[in-house]
């Protein structure tokens, strides 16, 4: 399951584990407009955690999720 919500500067998405055991906290993603934060509690250190993707980071990982194992680099067309 997945909400979304627009707030006044980021688009945030909420990811909630569903299903058998053990689950996983909640990631929260906030799109903004120079960068992507992903956050999720961590229950092992009892802290947040948070990483912050650039736009071309961005851009890599959604590519890399559809292409085999090896190493790549985006070429911008003009």
């Amino acid at each position: 399951m997945f909400s979304i919500e627009h707030d006044f500067d980021a688009t945030v998405i909420t990811l909630v584990d569903e299903g058998q055991a053990p689950l996983r906290s909640d990631v929260v993603i906030n799109n903004f407009e120079d960068c992507v934060t992903i956050e999720q509690y961590d229950e092992r250190t009892d802290r947040d955690l948070k990483i912050t993707l650039s736009m071309a980071q961005l851009r890599d990982l959604a590519a890399a999720l559809d292409l085999p194992e090896g190493v790549y680099q985006i070429k911008e067309t003009d």
